[in-house]
């Protein structure tokens, strides 16, 4: 049981960094340029099928990776320009139909570009492999890689937010962004350095995903969820918050998935904990949002009104 879950709260972790990735975009996004961008999951579809088709193109996970990069700056430059500045002051409902609306025209420029059928991205061979943990536990190395670069690009991220100039504005401009550009700062440059930033964040995170799930056109809408559920937990505008609360919500989403059941069966017999077990579940991450609602209506780490 102990193996179980060690396992299990190592899988959790890789995905909290995971969302951790799509969610700091989200809430900078969010925090910074008050916009609903429901097109944010649909990025990082499309950092998988880079990193899928760069890796075809090249015969190297390394180089795929590294090619994903600059073209995904291009596709966050891209939207900013042609879609979100157009957005910035209108209405929430404007965005989020506009948003909804880019969702569903990428999707179709991925199916006519790639196709429907799943695609596959061959795991980079010096990261293959398994390691062991406790006794007879092994846990795979690319995993543990994956954990490593998430961490290593939080520390990143609060350097820059934290200890630069340009996270200086990025802070002011989620608290009063009206007087930010009052003073003199380009505020649409501002918002295109944010947008796309969080555009690199959600292509890297289904870029470091591709190798371990298929990639298809429907990956970007559950993480989506719940990286809005990250967002509302952590408090919008807080990338501490964005990786506490992805941390806390992968976690409690992996491990309630899997002793949910085991813990019912005490309770109810093997057939009904299972099928209790799994409707109960995906609904734990939600249950624990709106109790932490209800202590802290901002979030954990989110302005108060």
């Amino acid at each position: 049981m102990m193996n179980l879950f060690v396992l299990q709260l190592l899988n959790g972790v890789q995905l909290g960094v995971l969302l951790f990735l799509i969610a700091a975009g989200l809430t900078l996004v969010f925090g910074i340029m008050d916009v609903i961008n429901l097109a944010h999951g649909v990025l990082y579809m499309v950092g998988a099928y880079l990193i899928a088709t760069f890796a075809a193109l090249t015969g190297s996970f390394w180089w795929g990776l590294l090619l994903m990069l600059p073209a995904a700056v291009a596709v966050g430059l891209i939207l900013e320009v042609v879609v979100m500045r157009r957005l910035y002051a209108r209405s929430h409902l404007d965005q989020v139909l506009a948003t909804f609306g880019l969702v569903m025209i990428i999707n179709e420029l991925v199916e006519i570009t790639w196709g429907t059928s799943p695609l596959s991205v061959p795991m980079p061979e010096l990261l293959s492999g398994s390691v062991p943990l406790m006794g007879p536990l092994q846990y795979p190395v690319y995993r543990i890689a994956v954990i490593a670069a998430g961490l290593a690009v939080a520390v990143g991220l609060y350097v820059v937010v934290n200890h630069t100039r340009i996270g200086m504005l990025l802070r002011a401009g989620a608290t009063n962004r009206t007087m930010v550009s009052a003073l003199g700062v380009d505020i649409n440059k501002l918002f295109a350095i944010v947008f796309t930033l969080g555009a690199v964040l959600a292509c890297l995170a289904g870029a470091l995903v591709a190798p371990i799930l298929s990639v298809d056109t429907g990956m970007g809408e559950s993480v989506l969820i719940l990286a809005f559920v990250v967002v509302v937990i952590g408090g919008i505008g807080s990338v501490k918050g964005a990786f506490l609360g992805a941390l806390i919500v992968a976690i409690v989403d992996t491990l309630g998935g899997v002793f949910g059941p085991i813990l019912l069966r005490s309770v109810l017999d093997p057939a009904a904990a299972g099928q209790m077990g799994r409707v109960l579940a995906p609904m734990l991450v939600y249950i624990l949002m709106a109790l932490i609602l209800f202590a802290k209506p901002a979030g954990l780490f989110g302005r108060s009104a």
